[in-house]
């Protein structure tokens, strides 16, 4: 069972008095130092399912700064498991790791913590569901339990379903980031009759509407498509600025790929009245902050100003 560092609460963040809207924030991030957030929730059950049928090595996909590469490490040493990352991008490896890990902060904190890296093309990566190729994977590393990119599957919606609690009733709305549709799968599933959810995805796109439907029954959510600025981990100035200014006002931290951009579009849907009056929302901060430094790296090499 991975240790909870600390247990979630609600924070109040601010009340618009001109439009009486309040707004908090359920600090899942506090979670734990390093799988923080909805990877917390979803490795949890996954986890417990690897132990129960013997396993003692874990396997799974994201790209170069994964937050759920690293968080999958952190929870396999703590646990005692074996874990292997497969990493989209071949051109990280293949004689270029140590220069990789000196300028990947992620990768090398899950090597750090005991994660064998493997990288492959991103064809080879397309193939990453398919039997063939798990197969293949078998063949080379041993029997394994597999782990899904991003986490999802029926276990992690099972686990994101204990994110909202009882107390959670008094809000009108519940706000999520939306990456691969497990957490706001598993957010819906165990949200009230009188509550929406919204959903921001950091990727371009309704496609992710079909793999949401895939784990719900009920109709109280909706996906807000305007605020992916470009696509997955695309930020720009108006973000960075944003983001940096919440942290100033609010002295809270938000990652550029996900918990920034569904605050950034909920401010903007406060400020333009989406929301009636006397209306109470409280929005995830789902972790990710580990990312900032990668991030920062990046926005170096494009002249764009640092994250704070």
């Amino acid at each position: 069972m991975l240790h909870c560092q600390e247990k979630s609460k609600n924070q109040f963040v601010f009340k618009d008095e001109k439009r009486k809207v309040e707004l908090y924030i359920k600090r899942e991030d506090l979670l734990h130092p390093l799988v923080s957030g909805n990877k917390f929730r979803k490795l949890k059950y996954n986890l417990k399912r690897a132990q129960k049928e013997g396993h003692t090595q874990l396997v799974t996909f994201g790209g170069a700064f994964s937050n759920h590469i690293l968080a999958t490490a952190a929870a396999a040493n703590e646990l005692g498991f074996k874990s292997i990352g497969i990493i989209r991008g071949e051109e990280l490896g293949n004689g270029n790791l140590p220069k990789t890990l000196e300028s990947n902060s992620t990768l090398r904190q899950a090597v750090n913590l005991g994660m064998q890296l493997y990288f492959i093309s991103r064809q080879d990566y397309r193939n990453k569901n398919e039997n063939d190729y798990l197969e293949k994977l078998e063949q080379k590393f041993g029997s394994f339990y597999l782990i899904p990119e991003g986490g999802t599957n029926e276990l992690a919606v099972q686990g994101c379903e204990e994110i909202l609690t009882p107390t959670d009733i008094h809000f009108d709305y519940v706000a999520v980031a939306v990456g691969t549709g497990g957490t706001i799968s598993g957010v819906i599933n165990s949200s009230f009759e009188s509550q929406q959810v919204l959903g921001f995805p950091a990727l371009r796109g309704d496609f992710l509407r079909a793999e949401i439907q895939r784990f719900v029954k009920k109709d109280n959510w909706q996906l807000i498509l305007n605020y992916h600025f470009g696509g997955y981990a695309k930020v720009n100035e108006e973000l960075i600025s944003f983001i940096n200014t919440f942290k100033q006002d609010y002295q809270l931290a938000l990652d550029p790929v996900y918990t920034g951009k569904m605050m950034y579009g909920l401010l903007d849907l406060i400020k333009n009245n989406y929301f009636s009056k006397n209306t109470r929302i409280l929005a995830l901060h789902t972790g990710g902050l580990q990312g900032i430094y990668g991030m920062n790296v990046k926005l170096k090499q494009k002249g764009l100003s640092q994250l704070q």
